[in-house]
């Protein structure tokens, strides 16, 4: 029993050898540190654009994650959600179920504007929808929570 099993250890560590002494290269993976070179400020150029909209209107950030989900429920996250149609093909934005419905496009071009001024051609409009959502789920939940915090709910 002891010699099957000491066999069994000896070749799982050479199985997974070549895992652990290969050098990680991350290209074409994502990670958050992506821009951390290329356009460093990203995240705060995001929070922020989006922070004076949806501090003007706070129904806003809802808008951004609904944008992001049904950006990412067609054939993943590729921002194909933020084309305008054409004379030729209707897309998304402009799609039956989506017409007088999706909202908060003006945040994102804004943002993509903004990073544009800072970070010529770098950052993709997929990854500024995601950070807008993640960050617009941040924004409203910090504003909660500090209205509940002497709420007894707070303590559940």
């Amino acid at each position: 029993m002891a010699n099957s099993m000491s066999f069994f250890l000896l070749l799982s560590l050479l199985a997974f050898a070549p895992l652990c002494l290969c050098h990680y290269n991350q290209e074409g993976y994502l990670y958050p540190q992506f821009y951390d070179y290329s356009c460093p400020q990203v995240q705060h150029i995001v929070k922020s654009v989006l922070a004076k909209y949806v501090a003007e209107q706070p129904r806003l950030a809802a808008s951004i994650l609904r944008l992001h989900f049904h950006d990412c429920f067609v054939k993943g996250c590729d921002a194909s959600l933020l084309l305008d149609s054409s004379v030729n093909i209707i897309s998304e934005k402009g799609s039956n179920p989506n017409r007088n419905s999706a909202r908060g496009f003006e945040v994102v071009d804004a943002i993509k504007a903004e990073l544009e001024r800072k970070c010529p051609s770098t950052v993709s409009c997929a990854d500024i929808l995601t950070l807008a959502a993640r960050d617009s789920v941040v924004l409203v939940s910090v504003s909660f929570c500090f209205i509940l915090q002497d709420s007894p709910l707070w303590w559940i």
